[in-house]
């Protein structure tokens, strides 16, 4: 092998290596800053206020269908089984990043995993906030805000979440 053989291999190993350190980098601060950053370039993010609960209150249409009004949201599965959060009209947060209002110690959770909010009638939703490994509805994955029925699991990773009366 010729001298310059040799040296235009060193420049393409360097080069397949710092592919590999940037790329390595971006998985990082996607998981340190939330997929957000990167995936709300493209398209216009749609954030619903909450409603406050005297809000809620007051209207006829704010009782879910089946199964009557939930008052808390239980994880029944995960590291964090047993744990309730009162449903009083504001947003509930998931993930890994301290900031969230319920803290997921699961390796398949991203830093700002989900959302759980009351729309406009009333009733609870779910929200995807752009996840690595998504968000189940019992068993099937949901692509935007979808309403939780009573009783009907909201899975993440090896978490479980029901709204509860």
């Amino acid at each position: 092998m010729t001298g310059l053989t040799i040296t235009v291999m060193k420049l393409g190993l360097l080069a397949i290596l710092w592919i590999f350190v940037l790329l390595a980098l971006g998985v990082v601060r996607s998981d340190v800053f939330g997929a957000g950053s990167r995936a709300g370039r493209g398209r216009a993010a749609t954030k619903a206020a909450p409603v406050p609960a005297a809000q809620l209150a007051d209207r006829p249409s704010a009782r879910p269908r089946r199964g009557g009004v939930p008052t808390r949201l239980e994880v029944v599965s995960g590291s964090l089984a047993g744990t309730n959060v009162a449903l009083t009209g504001v947003q509930i947060t998931l993930g890994r990043a301290h900031d969230s209002t319920i803290v997921l110690d699961d390796d398949f959770a991203s830093s700002r995993h989900a959302r759980i909010y009351p729309d406009a009638t009333g009733q609870w939703v779910v929200e995807d906030l752009g996840s690595t490994n998504g968000t189940y509805l019992d068993r099937t994955k949901i692509n935007g805000p979808t309403p939780i029925p009573l009783g009907v699991p909201v899975r993440i990773g090896k978490t479980a979440l029901e709204l509860k009366k």
